[in-house]
C-alpha cells in the first residue's frame, strides 16, 4: 500500500499545490483515440481528475486519503472512492487511460503494475508524472529554497522522494514507452502562496513530529527580508512525464 503522507495537511495541499498545465493533458490526450473511462489513481483533491473529465465520458478518482477527498471538487463526471493503487473494485479491461500524478514513487510498483495490467483495457495509455523543486527570478531566494530543502529538512524526506529528484528516470514503468517531453508549471504567488507550498511538504510535517515546532516559521521570516512588500513574483516547477502503453 502507497503511503499517506498528506491527510493531516489536506486542506492546505488542496489550496497551495500548483496546477498541471493544459498542454500537459493536450500531449496525453493525443495518444487516445478512445475517451470513454480514466482512472486517476492517488488523486487527492481531484486536481487531474477534473481535468481528465473534460476530456473522458466517465473518470474514477481514488485515493487511500478520505480526508483528501473530502476537499475534491464534485463534477458530475467523476467518481471519487477511498482506494489504494495496488488493489481496486475496478472489473477487468476498464479503462482507456490511467494517471498518476506527483504520487507514482510512493506505490508499490510490481503490486500497481498487475493491476494496472488487470483493469486496463488493451492500448490503454499509462502517464504518470511529476515535479520537482520549485524555481524562482530571484537567485537570492533560490538559494534560501534549496538550502531549506537540502539542509534544513533534507533529512525528513521519505527515501521515495529521491525518484522526485531523478525525475522517475530510474522507476519501474512496464509499458510500451511513448516518446514524451517535460513542461513547466508557471505560477505568479504572493509571499504568502509560497509560504502556504512550503507547509504542504511532507518532510515539513516530519520535521514538525520530531522537534515540536514548523520550520517555515523560521524560513519564512527570512523570506520576507528578502522580499518585504506584497507584490507577485514569477516561478515555476519542472514537470516530467513518463508515458506508455499497456500491452495484453
Amino acid at each position: 500500500m502507497a503511503k499517506d503522507l498528506f491527510s493531516n495537511q489536506a486542506a492546505l495541499y488542496a489550496q497551495y499545490r500548483p496546477v498541471y498545465p493544459v498542454e500537459l493533458y493536450d500531449f496525453i490526450l493525443q495518444h487516445i483515440t478512445n475517451p470513454q473511462q480514466a482512472w486517476d489513481c492517488a488523486t487527492g483533491n481531484g486536481q487531474a481528475a477534473v481535468e481528465l473529465a473534460r476530456y473522458f465520458e466517465k473518470v474514477m478518482a481514488t485515493d487511500i486519503s478520505e480526508k483528501q477527498l473530502q476537499q475534491a471538487i464534485p463534477n458530475d463526471r467523476i467518481t471519487y472512492a477511498v482506494s489504494t493503487a495496488e488493489q481496486t473494485p475496478f472489473p477487468d479491461n476498464s479503462f482507456d487511460c490511467i494517471t498518476v500524478a506527483q504520487a507514482y514513487h510512493w506505490f508499490q510498483f510490481e503490486a500497481f503494475g498487475k493491476e494496472v495490467q488487470r483493469i486496463a483495457r488493451p492500448g490503454a495509455i499509462v502517464a504518470i508524472w511529476g515535479y520537482s523543486l520549485i524555481v524562482g527570478e530571484d537567485e537570492a531566494l533560490n538559494t534560501l529554497i534549496q538550502s531549506f530543502y537540502r539542509d534544513t529538512v533534507g533529512a525528513y524526506w521519505d527515501k521515495e522522494r529521491r525518484y522526485i529528484d531523478e525525475h522517475y528516470t530510474k522507476v519501474p514503468f512496464p509499458y510500451e514507452p511513448l516518446p514524451s517531453k517535460e513542461f513547466r508549471i508557471n505560477v505568479q504567488w504572493h509571499r504568502q502562496q509560497l509560504i502556504g507550498y512550503f507547509n504542504t511538504w511532507s518532510s515539513v510535517q516530519h520535521f514538525i513530529k520530531a522537534h515540536q515546532y514548523n520550520p517555515v516559521d523560521e524560513l519564512a521570516t527570512v523570506i520576507a527580508n528578502l522580499w518585504p512588500d506584497d507584490s507577485i513574483k514569477s516561478f515555476y516547477f519542472p514537470l516530467f512525464l513518463k508515458l506508455g502503453r499497456v500491452v495484453k
